[in-house]
């Protein structure tokens, strides 16, 4: 494998004024809204499959595949994203995920047997797939270089913010018989589809995209308004249109996103390979850190620890919820001024000494006495390492999927690497339960551990420094040294 460099010098000709553009930012939350749908199911099946296994009488592999098929199912649609975003928009592609995700919703809450919820899972889990490829990539690239780290991690903070609501919406239909709870925590996700769908249709296609399709007079009308001066508009179209240019031979006119996948995996030359490693790596360990599964099956630990009140259960991921937000937050501000990597390094590094800690509380809790301290360690490292998590590979991920690939290649090549991200996660959240009940929590916290390691070993060999280059720039950073 070709070692990476990591800091080239290449000349900076973009302007260095960190100013954030409202109208971009307007249209960034727009996009990042659809990342909502994912948190909200993250966050509110982890209290709803404590009711939905009473009342459906779930074993423990029925309840892993109930969990794990959302994130299976959503590998479809990332893959399937690439293509359709490339061929109907990326505007009309945030609306098609929302309205998928929206009949998934439907389908769960109304659910009277676990075959009818499963075949929501499914609709659902498309629609997510949809909605995680999208939305960075359409902010990425509506966004300016200098703050284009904020507004690509936009959706990130949204998933935070949608797994608080879950939390929130577990607590409050808690108290409802335990045959109805559920179905209302679960429907209840069809209110923001219907929202998203509208809303996104206020905002302006992507320039690049109508770049791709010669349609220049709208995406330069577009750059007027994410752009703080006429110069800074001009600029970025000639960039565009240069890029577009050199594509142009290799993809013919009329072109609608085909041979992309023999370029991307058949014949990649050395830097798009050196793009699909950093790319497929960060989605990889992103999954395999475990912390979709940590958040999904939470209450399942601290359960088999000796908590059964399903309030303090709640409680416990509230908190959890809140670090997540806070963190994200401060990591999203940060972004464009500290950079991608001393970030995602950070926020690796701390992850893995928080799944070390966890581990040994872990070992403790699950045992006769049960001590106070050991619970108390458990409970914090869990909220350190999902705020570790949001730090860095939490909103790193979906910046770096985004942005690293060329014009051509940007949709389906995040595409694929978030169809990985969406395997992982699916595989992960079907074994999590029964690998812990081989190994222990304990020792499940220990192999993460491991994993998060040699996750901060390839993130420092793999991932470049993409901070204040435009999109055109970023794939100089993937070429060979003079």
């Amino acid at each position: 494998m070709e070692t990476l460099n990591v800091e080239p010098e290449i000349q900076q000709s973009t302007p260095t004024r960190r100013h954030l553009n409202r109208y971009a930012l307007f249209c960034s939350i727009l996009a990042s809204t659809n990342s909502v749908l994912l948190g909200y199911d993250i966050g509110v099946m982890s209290g709803a499959v404590l009711y939905i296994s009473e009342t459906l009488h779930l074993s423990s592999v029925q309840v892993e595949i109930l969990v794990g098929t959302l994130n299976v199912c959503s590998l479809f649609g990332s893959l399937a994203s690439g293509k359709t975003s490339d061929y109907i928009g990326r505007r009309y592609t945030i609306v098609l995920a929302a309205a998928t995700f929206l009949i998934g919703a439907l389908l769960m809450g109304l659910a009277p047997n676990f075959a009818f919820l499963m075949a929501g899972r499914v609709v659902a889990g498309i629609g997510v797939g949809y909605a995680l490829m999208i939305s960075p990539v359409y902010t990425s690239e509506i966004s300016p270089a200098m703050t284009r780290g904020f507004l690509s991690s936009l959706p990130e903070v949204f998933i935070v913010f949608g797994i608080l609501l879950g939390y929130i919406s577990n607590i409050s239909f808690s108290p409802l018989p335990s045959h109805i709870n559920w179905r209302v925590m679960l429907g209840l996700a069809a209110a923001p589809a219907i929202g998203i769908g509208f809303g996104v249709m206020a905002m302006p296609e992507s320039p690049r995209w109508l770049v791709m399709k010669q349609r220049l007079p709208e995406a330069k009308e577009v750059l007027r308004r994410v752009s703080d001066s006429e110069e800074e508009a001009e600029f970025r179209l000639t960039e565009i249109t240069k890029a577009a240019a050199q594509e142009a031979a290799a993809r013919g006119d009329n072109w609608k996103g085909q041979g992309v996948w023999k370029e991307l995996l058949w014949c990649p030359t050395r830097p798009v390979r050196r793009m699909l490693v950093a790319a497929i790596g960060i989605n990889f360990f992103m999954q395999a850190s475990g912390n979709d599964a940590v958040i999904y099956y939470c209450p399942q630990v601290f359960r088999a620890a000796g908590i059964h009140n399903k309030t303090k259960l709640m409680s416990i991921n509230v908190i959890m919820g809140l670090s997540k937000t806070a963190f994200v937050l401060l990591s999203a501000l940060y972004l464009d001024r500290f950079g991608r990597r001393p970030l995602l390094l950070l926020g690796s590094a701390g992850m893995t000494l928080s799944l070390v800690v966890l581990s040994v509380g872990s070992k403790f809790i699950h045992t006769e006495h049960r001590p106070m301290w050991a619970m108390v360690m458990t409970i914090v490292s869990v909220c350190t390492f999902v705020s570790f998590f949001s730090i860095g590979l939490g909103p790193i991920t979906w910046v770096y999927s985004s942005e690293i690939f060329p014009m051509r290649l940007r949709a389906q090549g995040a595409g694929l690497a978030i169809s990985v991200n969406r395997l992982v996660s699916g595989v992960v959240s079907m074994t999590f339960l029964t690998i812990s009940a081989k190994i222990t929590f304990a020792g499940m916290f220990g192999v993460l551990a491991g994993i998060m390691f040699v996750g901060t070993l390839f993130f420092n060999r793999f991932m470049p420094e993409t901070k204040g280059k435009t999109l055109e720039e970023i794939g100089a950073l993937f070429e060979d040294k003079e």
